[in-house]
């Protein structure tokens, strides 16, 4: 005689899905703007990558231009070897500066914002140091070159002190180049960059703070390791969304400081792109060399990923 058995009711993924939805519309609704974004400036864009593999003219079209296989990316590495490794080297050398000096600084002021017990002195603290973050890049770069020019600020104080007996072209001199832009960079976004960690060091159990003061650990030995090992995970996740851009540097600044006669230093792929895309009309190169920089990004990404997850256990997936 057979035995009855019954079966528990198993909803499928299509009613979970709908359930959820109706659940947490309010959240669905929110996120859709940002989706939006994303799929029309970053997804819809990359129709016009195949551009890079064609000779395109505006006339024609995407669709009615010429194939060229490989010819723009011959073009950039071969043709124009001089320029590709000066462009190359600058990027990765002010991105590396960059890792070094910049990618700290936050994590160092955040622990130090964190070992100051005067809330009111704190937060006044933390408000000068996050208004540079809301200036724009046009304004920044304007208080750059008026405070390092040959009479600005920055000289005239060098020479009162008698560190100078001649100003500096801090702007006009190839080697100023870098430390202007990673040292403005780092004072632009010294506070905002902190907020993460800050976040992150809130959500640190007390008690581990109390098990260390017990054992003798002072402030220093508390920070090193109670403070540092809890927000070890944020700094990976961090570290590897920073390095995703290594190939990367910001256009506009870079834009607005730089003059023929600092391109030996400052020339980078993203204005090297622009005047050779766009004011020299060569869109298919500009595309090349754009797909070029995206795919190092991406592997960059990947090979950091894995070594992170390897070593701490913490990776963007």
């Amino acid at each position: 005689m057979e035995k009855a058995t019954i079966k528990s009711y198993q909803p499928s993924r299509w009613q979970e899905l709908k359930k959820d939805l109706i659940r947490n519309k309010s959240l669905y609704l929110m996120i859709i703007p940002v989706v939006a974004y994303y799929f029309i400036f970053h997804y819809i864009p990359m129709y016009g990558l195949q551009i890079a593999f064609k000779d395109f003219t505006p006339a024609k079209g995407i669709w009615g231009s010429p194939w060229v296989g490989l010819e723009k990316f011959k073009e950039f590495f071969v043709y124009d070897s001089f320029y590709v490794w000066r462009i190359i080297r600058n990027t990765i050398l002010i991105n590396v500066y960059d890792l070094i000096f910049g990618f700290p600084a936050p994590i160092l002021f955040a622990l130090l914002l964190n070992e100051i017990k005067n809330s009111i002195y704190k937060r006044t603290l933390q408000t000068v140091s996050y208004m540079p973050h809301f200036i724009s890049t046009v304004v920044i770069v304007g208080m750059i070159m008026d405070f390092f020019a040959r009479d600005g600020l920055i000289n005239n104080i060098l020479k009162s002190l008698g560190v100078l007996s001649e100003p500096i072209s801090f702007m006009t001199e190839p080697g100023w180049f870098r430390p202007l832009y990673v040292g403005s960079g780092i004072w632009q976004n010294l506070g905002w960059g902190s907020i993460v960690y800050l976040a992150a060091i809130s959500n640190i159990d007390p008690q581990l703070y109390e098990a260390a003061l017990i054992d003798g650990a002072g402030r220093f030995r508390q920070a090193l390791y109670v403070t540092i090992p809890g927000i070890l995970p944020t700094i990976v996740i961090m570290f590897l969304l920073r390095v995703g851009h290594m190939m990367n540097v910001g256009f506009e600044k870079v834009f607005l400081m730089y003059n023929p006669l600092t391109y030996e230093t400052a020339d980078v792929i993203s204005t090297y792109v622009y005047r050779k895309g766009l004011l020299e009309m060569d869109y298919s190169y500009g595309a090349a060399v754009g797909l070029f920089n995206s795919v190092i990004n991406f592997l960059l990404v990947i090979f950091s990923n894995k070594i992170a997850k390897k070593l701490t256990e913490t990776s963007l997936w």
